[in-house]
């Protein structure tokens, strides 16, 4: 080894590479497939969902990512959702929903839609 390691940043309350769920991956994408202006990235060591540019929804750990603006204030007192930290500083704007959210079809489409209407709520990127 040449010279000292090059620091690690922690990412996501993460310091390695975060594989994310890919049944969960495939669900979000069937729901999201028909949505013009979508894109998909590998973002925060999982997935994410871009609408015109917009993160709508995305995958870290097995949990769903959901971005709620404002609105995530209140919606981290529902069941199963939380505040993402991104190491030691929260997300604002955005909550993650533990697996038992999003075990049905409904639950994961109703998450889905509030982060689809605030993505599509911003002017495009």
């Amino acid at each position: 080894m040449i010279g000292p390691a090059a620091p690690r940043r922690i990412i996501a309350g993460y310091d390695r590479p975060v594989a994310y769920d890919e049944d969960l991956a495939d669900r979000v994408r069937a729901q999201l497939d028909d949505d013009p202006g979508l894109t998909e990235r590998k973002m925060f060591g999982g997935i994410a969902w871009m609408l015109e540019g917009n993160m709508a929804v995305g995958l870290i750990g097995t949990g769903l990512l959901v971005r709620l603006g404002p609105s995530a204030d209140a919606a981290v007192d529902e069941p199963n959702a939380s505040v993402p930290m991104m190491g030691t500083r929260p997300m604002r704007g955005f909550v993650v929903v533990a697996p038992e959210g999003v075990e049905t079809e409904e639950q994961l489409g109703g998450w889905i839609a509030r982060g689809r209407d605030v993505a599509r709520s911003l002017p495009p990127k």
